[in-house]
């Protein structure tokens, strides 16, 4: 049976949570007749990935947030203390859509009008990062028009070492915010960046320690958070720490519970900053700078997603069934031995697929 991609749709949206939350002025007393809208991804058990039924929840919230008169601000964030969102679900990408690149085609329609809806939004849209912005959560944050994250958040992609490309919005928004080059190492290295590397690459607005220990918060323990210089005189604020220091700093971590509170306050301080405000001077000035993103976006998104879908039939296939069916210390395939083979001038036949995958990854579900 073919999946529902339609945007309406009678069933209910699964994983996504509205939650009108009062407004707050910039005294932190409440404001009678207005409030932010909370729209979370809730689906913490897989870091919230988003389904096609989730994809449906977000543009509906945000239309109905839109739409809302004593809406202030839209809030989007995710679920739990492990990841905003982590991008696309791994079962419905592994089995749904293998070789049927037509389907998956519909399906990156559906994502697209997601992203579209955040860049469209008629209210604030602040991007609550509460853990792992990682794939298609990466892209869905770079709509948004603040970031305010937890200094324990991990930023970056995944497309190229598991089958696919940034083409949902990275390749077309990140260099935006932090220039051709970074962009590059991230979209092409998929090597992810900390919170703090995250706000000194002007990714994010505002980062905010969320780790206790004992009565204190303290900086996350595996990332400089000192701005010092390495022997070359290169910064390493934002970097991750290595070797002892990063043994010891695990050993730290577990020392440590996390507390959002602080993440809270800092986007309610956020949403009063933009209640104090002319909303209609306030929308037409994101709504102007917005325009640099929506143009990138609308000028690539359907070729991006016509070559997306047919890569379903080779790399996608490959990478996206590694990640879901194989063992939990293996999920890539052998890439030298790929290279070896299409160097040949192989087929992408079952005997290709067969000698890259990890051991115990089937052919067929």
């Amino acid at each position: 049976m073919a999946e529902d991609h339609r945007l309406f749709s009678s069933r209910p949206h699964e994983h996504v949570r509205y939650e009108e939350r009062p407004a707050r002025d910039e005294r932190s007393e409440l404001v009678h007749g207005l409030h932010n809208v909370w729209i979370t991804l809730d689906n913490e058990k897989q870091l919230n990935a988003y389904t096609n039924d989730a994809i449906r929840g977000v543009i509906a919230a945000i239309d109905r947030a839109s739409n809302d008169r004593r809406c202030v601000a839209i809030v989007l964030t995710g679920a739990g203390d492990k990841a905003f969102c982590t991008g696309g679900n791994t079962a419905e990408l592994a089995t749904l859509y293998e070789r049927r690149p037509l389907e998956f085609r519909q399906h990156l329609k559906l994502f697209g009008q997601m992203i579209t809806a955040v860049l469209r939004a008629e209210k604030p849209v602040i991007n609550r990062v509460n853990g792992l912005r990682i794939a298609g959560g990466q892209e869905l944050g770079l709509a948004c028009d603040f970031s305010i994250t937890a200094d324990t958040a991990r930023f970056g992609q995944a497309g190229v070492k598991h089958g696919s490309a940034p083409d949902g919005g990275s390749t077309d928004l990140l260099d935006l915010y932090v220039g051709v080059g970074r962009s590059l190492e991230s979209c092409a290295l998929c090597e992810p960046w900390s919170a703090h590397m995250a706000l000194r690459l002007n990714l994010v607005n505002e980062l905010v320690p969320v780790l206790r220990r004992g009565d204190r918060f303290v900086a996350n323990p595996l990332v400089e958070t000192q701005r010092m210089t390495d022997e070359c005189g290169r910064l390493v604020y934002g970097e991750w720490k290595t070797g002892a220091a990063a043994a010891a700093a695990r050993a730290e971590l577990k020392e440590c519970t996390t507390d959002l509170k602080p993440l809270d306050a800092a986007v309610e301080r956020w949403c009063a900053k933009l209640l104090a405000t002319f909303p209609d001077c306030l929308m037409k000035t994101i709504e102007s700078i917005r325009k640099k993103k929506l143009a990138r976006w609308e000028l690539e998104r359907d070729t991006n997603r016509a070559w997306l879908a047919g890569n379903m039939m080779t790399e996608a296939r490959a990478g996206f069934r590694a990640f879901h069916f194989g063992p939990k210390e293996q999920r890539h395939i052998d890439y030298a031995e790929l290279r070896r083979r299409l160097a040949e001038g192989l087929p992408w036949d079952d005997a290709m697929f067969t000698a890259i995958w990890p051991a115990g990854v089937p052919l067929e579900d």
